[in-house]
């Protein structure tokens, strides 16, 4: 309607009839009273659960190891990429873009005094590398706002297992840039597009099958693994005792949320899934598939 009505008073500077004029016009004024008001509803969607199931995550852990017969990838490389990339995003709760962004030596180490013993972390900011010269990606990762920039706790397999792939897999490229493809170029959108593609190709039928029945998709994404972070981290927040406020802000400064974003409310309802924090926990220097998968 606004287009229209500029481009009637444009075309009344011009040599237009007068009665075509009017006549135009007129028939604007009529659709104007007519429907002026009108607004259309927006529909109402019901806040579905967004985390994987407990047995689509147990799944992706065995598949993924990269040492496991049912990896999907068959180069090393390709496998510990894989491996890491799940892992960072699943643990660390990282964005895609995020995750791309991190740089070979990404994790920090120090000694923690009052606990007697080492730490690790990793900080999530923009990359001096992202820049035309350094990244030759075409689409370049960047941070989604200033408040995703943030410090997170690293644990200690989290820790060795990016060291591992450091050292012995990711190879020796120009760039600076963690996640390296078999091309030796940083990892890109599209590519991280494609492997949880396959992924989700060779999910067992019933892994799919539960995907489908509980989340109403019939693939897993990247940011799947964000929204399963989410839901586990609230579950053990308020399993310590914090109360939901307490518990909900502790969130938005670990997922990089604003303090008045309403984000973590909806992972309200799905921090009482008991099977999905009996999969994955802080314990996750006892899972045999992770120790697995570090050279002695």
């Amino acid at each position: 309607m606004s287009f229209v009505t500029a481009i009637v008073t444009w075309l009344s500077k011009t040599t237009l009839p007068t009665d075509r004029l009017r006549h135009i016009e007129g028939r604007l004024h009529r659709l104007s009273n007519l429907y002026g008001q009108l607004h259309v509803r927006k529909s109402k969607h019901a806040s579905q659960i967004r985390s994987l199931p407990a047995n689509v995550v147990e799944v992706l852990y065995e598949m993924l190891d990269p040492a496991s017969a049912i990896n999907p990838f068959p180069r090393t490389h390709t496998r510990w990429l894989t491996f890491l990339a799940f892992l960072l995003m699943l643990h660390q709760g990282l964005r895609r873009g995020e995750l791309m962004l991190l740089t070979v030596d990404v994790v920090k180490s120090g000694f923690d005094d009052r606990q007697q013993r080492p730490r690790h972390w990793l900080n999530v900011s923009e990359s001096k590398y992202s820049d035309d010269e350094v990244d030759p990606r075409y689409s370049r990762p960047g941070i989604k706002s200033a408040d995703s920039v943030r410090q997170l706790p690293v644990s200690n397999t989290i820790a060795a297992l990016v060291q591992t792939y450091v050292e012995n897999y990711r190879g020796k490229p120009s760039h600076a840039f963690l996640l390296n493809t078999q091309q030796n170029r940083p990892l890109s959108t599209e590519s991280l597009t494609k492997m949880f593609a396959k992924i989700s190709a060779n999910l067992p039928r019933a892994a799919l099958k539960e995907l489908a029945d509980r989340n109403q998709k019939t693939a897993i994404t990247p940011h799947d693994l964000r929204h399963t972070c989410a839901v586990v981290r609230l579950n053990q927040l308020l399993q310590q005792g914090d109360p939901m406020e307490e518990a909900l802000q502790k969130l938005r400064a670990f997922f990089g949320w604003s303090r008045e974003s309403q984000m973590p409310v909806r992972y309200a309802r799905a921090v009482f899934e008991d099977r999905l924090s009996s999969v994955w926990n802080d314990a996750l220097d006892e899972r045999v598939a992770v120790l697995r998968a570090i050279p002695s």
